[in-house]
């Protein structure tokens, strides 16, 4: 190791480990470094740490807008914004900061982000309206990004699957699509007779006003607020592809149908009640009232499946739409974080029914719902993109 890279490693351990006599490094910090020492001392220090020059400071942001606007700055300087949006994270859950995102000159400087609009939306109730304008900003930043990110593949894949699904072999005469039927039956051209023989007709389904339904059913426990914020904007994705029907409902113990909420997330997301009890019983008794074409239904439910209230009617009730053809997808998160803490019993009881039970990222989901509206095998797609269903071993399970 050259004496700069060996510099360079000490420097790093100087940052880490905060200064003072235990470090063992004898590193001096630069300006710069003294900065970034500061920011980060003030967030995970102790409450006496030493300077860079020796001197002592308390760690800590304290309780006014002034000093965390400042800090907010610092970080913003120092440290690239996949560190900050880190930061902020932090800061807002070691340090209890919530309170102040009501302040809007601080929350304009903050690095938006999904778990930014969870603590937003979480707020909502109590924000005062000066503030409200500030935080739809910020709100709508992250669901324009997010909507840049997904939207396009979603309505793809969306649309690809709804199209490949609503062929049929069967076709009534004027309903024959002869220009799939010709390339399908090539092979069965007859040269002495100039013509091709159709063994093969294809042609579209008797399209109705949707080809497929799609219902979305949302837990708002605390534990599942990424999952939310994703949820809402693919299903305002969704609600714009026009040979699928969407709908939207959040529960906790109580139910919302947000389905006229769709056309703006950013409102959707205000509509939000994160936190309190969950029934999701109930809720999936109000979806099945929106079902009125099983065969064509694609039903997710996305929940951590903590039931609140009667577990036994939830299996039932699920039980009864996989009977008469509906598609039930259980998502135990919606999110690029993975699953939180969830009821593996009530997940596994479900999967082995055929409802597969797995976390999914925003990534995958326009596979999945591909998947889903092709009447695939959605277990055995997770399966095939490496998601483990609860109920099931691992793949590296012995």
């Amino acid at each position: 190791m050259s004496g700069d890279e060996e510099q360079e490693r000490l420097r790093r351990w100087r940052l880490i480990l905060g200064g003072g006599e235990a470090d063992g490094t004898g590193v001096s910090l630069s300006t710069d470094d003294a900065g970034r020492d500061a920011a980060l001392g003030a967030l995970y220090g102790e409450r006496e740490r030493p300077r860079g020059d020796g001197t002592k400071r308390s760690a800590g942001l304290g309780g006014s807008a002034p000093a965390i606007s400042r800090w907010l700055g610092d970080i913003r300087r120092y440290f690239p914004s996949s560190v900050v949006t880190v930061m902020q994270r932090d800061a807002l859950e070691r340090l209890n900061l919530r309170q102040l995102l009501m302040e809007p000159e601080l929350l304009g400087s903050l690095e938006p982000d999904v778990h930014l609009v969870t603590q937003l939306v979480s707020l909502s109730g109590a924000m005062p309206a000066e503030t409200r304008g500030t935080a739809r900003q910020v709100i709508r930043k992250v669901v324009d990004e997010l909507e840049q990110r997904l939207a396009e593949r979603t309505r793809s894949v969306i649309s690809g699957a709804v199209a490949r699904a609503d062929v049929t072999r069967r076709p009534r005469a004027r309903d024959i699509d002869w220009d799939r039927t010709i390339r399908k039956n090539l092979r069965h051209y007859q040269p002495e007779h100039r013509t091709i023989v159709p063994e093969t007709l294809l042609g579209h389904g008797r399209r109705s006003s949707s080809v497929r339904d799609i219902v979305v059913a949302m837990d708002q426990s605390g534990s599942m607020a990424a999952s939310v914020v994703f949820s809402s904007v693919f299903a305002a994705v969704m609600t714009s592809i026009r040979s699928v029907q969407t709908r939207l409902v959040a529960f906790d113990t109580e139910v919302a149908d947000l389905t006229d909420e769709l056309s703006d997330p950013v409102e959707l997301l205000f509509g939000v009640q994160l936190g309190g009890g969950t029934d999701i019983n109930r809720a999936v008794a109000y979806c099945q009232t929106l079902i009125t074409r099983p065969a064509d239904t694609v039903f997710v439910l996305i929940s951590d499946l903590y039931e609140g209230g009667v577990e036994e009617d939830l299996i039932k009730r699920v039980a009864s739409m996989l009977a008469g053809g509906v598609t039930v997808i259980v998502l135990l998160a919606l999110s690029d974080e993975g699953a939180p803490a969830f009821d593996r019993r009530v997940a596994a009881k479900l999967s082995a029914m055929g409802a597969p039970a797995f976390a999914c990222t925003p990534d995958l989901f326009p596979d999945l719902m591909g998947a889903a509206i092709g009447r695939r095998d959605v277990a055995a797609w997770a399966a095939e993109a490496g998601i483990t269903v609860a109920g099931t071993p691992r793949p590296d399970a012995t």
